[in-house]
């Protein structure tokens, strides 16, 4: 039975969270061996809520929660719970954003049937057949679907997300630290889609339910899309070059975080 890792990045969530950790039910804790909880610097009262409804919610997994040592944005929670992943011999680690926009159940029959177990990267997709969105615009819709028709083009295979808040990766092609020169903000997923076809990972999308009801998104909508527009160009232009060169605006020498509380 493989050894699962459920990452949860968590920034200003205190309304959601604990929606998040409902989703949590026995079913779908019978497939993981450990819940990581990462929060990255909140300024809100994110982290005591997280402590407040583990001491009172006795959830079937050990579930441990982690203080990033800086801010190191959303990429850069990937690169602590990756590393975390690598270190502790997890077989692969999922991603469910802690702002409950995903459905960590979407997954679920997956996990069941292991179809995961036959790809590198299975990724959960806002605009696949089968998907659904609750509240998004249909203006971000259309925007969202050009941007995958041109990393399709780019990158020659189907793109039908570029990053949805449900991913699950395995861990092996994660020990080399391919990505650890992708920047830490939320461009971070755009990188890892250039990368997983530069190193030809196996990736299979499957449709997710989205929705947007009282989260505050975090995206800057033209100053991303132009970044990320100029990120691609390079990539098809010399991949090569996309996966050596330094994308970070800062180096961080070390993603490190200190565990705040765990309930086993």
């Amino acid at each position: 039975m493989d050894k699962i890792l459920l990452f949860i990045p968590m920034y200003n969530c205190e309304k959601q969270i604990t929606r998040v950790f409902n989703q949590l039910t026995d079913e779908v804790c019978g497939h993981l061996n450990e819940v990581l909880v990462i929060n990255n610097r909140s300024t809100d009262n994110s982290e005591q809520v997280v402590v407040d409804y583990l001491k009172v919610n006795e959830i079937p997994v050990k579930i441990s929660l982690l203080r990033n040592d800086d801010n190191y944005g959303l990429g850069g929670s990937h690169k602590v719970a990756f590393q975390y992943a690598v270190d502790n011999d997890f077989d692969y680690v999922i991603l469910l954003h802690g702002d409950d926009q995903g459905d960590i159940s979407n997954i679920l029959p997956y996990l069941k049937n292991l179809e995961y177990n036959k790809y590198d990267c299975f990724l959960g997709a806002r605009f696949i057949k089968g998907s659904q969105l609750r509240g998004y615009s249909k203006f971000r819709t259309f925007g969202n679907i050009i941007y995958d028709l041109l990393f399709s083009i780019g990158c020659g295979y189907k793109v039908y997300d570029l990053g949805s808040g449900l991913n699950m990766y395995k861990t092996e092609i994660l020990k080399d630290k391919f990505y650890l020169k992708y920047k830490d903000n939320l461009i971070f997923n755009y990188c890892m889609v250039m990368g997983s076809a530069y190193y030809k990972h196996k990736i299979k999308f499957f449709p997710i339910i989205w929705r947007e009801d009282d989260q505050v998104s975090n995206v800057k909508m033209v100053n991303q899309a132009i970044t990320v527009l100029k990120l691609l160009l390079i990539f098809v232009v010399n991949k090569k070059k996309f996966v050596e060169d330094e994308h970070r605006n800062k180096i961080v020498e070390s993603y490190t975080a200190k565990v705040i509380y765990t309930n086993k």
